[in-house]
Parts: structure tokens; C-alpha cells; sequence
């Protein structure tokens, strides 16, 4: 029974791309919740926002992708690999002494939904 997991991650693709399009639409606003400070000004600055956007939306399109054409294993596999995302994203936020809510509130709990759905996923419920 995979419709709860993949409930999820369909859930997953769809938040990522909507934070994505945040972050092409309004740079500056979305990275206010990201949980470290905002950069210096700069006219560029905008536009080096943008491209987290950018990958933000591929990433939850690879998710879509792997749902319309995989195996619910291959959905799995694929949340896993891209679970190190928010781990990464949380670390780097921790060691920059950012803020620890957001480090473990939005990207530590992304990560920790995103593992334990890829473990239904790949594995099948207890």
C-alpha cells in the first residue's frame, strides 16, 4: 500500500517547487525564512536567489517525473538522494550560527519526512 507515501512525496515535489517560484517571484521575501540573514544588497544579489529557485523547482520535478514514470522503489531512491538537500541546507544554516528554529524546524523535518518516506517507499510499511 504506497498511496500514503506517495501522498507525501507528491506533497514534497509540490511544496519544493512552490518555495522555488517564491524564490524566482520574490528573492528577498523567501530567503527571509530560509533561517540565515539576508546577503548584502546588490544588484545581483536577486539574481543568485533566483537560482535556488531554479534548482528548487527541478528538484521537485525529478520527483514528479520519477512518479508519472518510475516504480514507487524508484520514487523512494530518489527522495533519499535528494533528502540531502535539507541536511545540507540545515548543517550549513547550524556551522553559519544561524537561526537553529529554522535549521531544525523547516530543513530538519523536510529531511527526517523525506527519509522516512523514502524508507515506506523502498522498503513497504512494517
Amino acid at each position: 500500500m504506497h498511496w500514503l507515501p506517495l501522498g507525501v512525496a507528491l506533497l514534497v515535489a509540490v511544496a519544493i517547487i512552490a518555495i522555488g517560484t517564491r524564490y524566482i517571484a520574490a528573492p528577498a521575501l523567501a530567503t527571509r525564512s530560509f533561517g540565515l540573514p539576508l546577503p548584502e544588497s546588490g544588484i545581483a544579489i536577486s539574481w543568485w536567489l533566483r537560482l535556488k529557485g531554479v534548482r528548487d523547482i527541478v528538484s521537485g520535478l525529478v520527483v514528479l517525473a520519477f512518479m508519472a514514470w518510475g516504480t514507487p522503489r524508484d520514487v523512494g531512491m530518489i527522495l533519499l538522494v535528494e533528502s540531502l538537500i535539507p541536511v545540507g541546507d540545515m548543517l550549513l544554516i547550524l556551522a553559519a550560527r544561524g537561526s537553529t528554529r529554522s535549521a531544525f524546524g523547516i530543513h530538519g523535518v523536510t529531511a527526517l519526512v523525506m527519509i522516512v518516506t523514502a524508507m515506506f517507499l523502498m522498503f513497504g510499511a512494517p
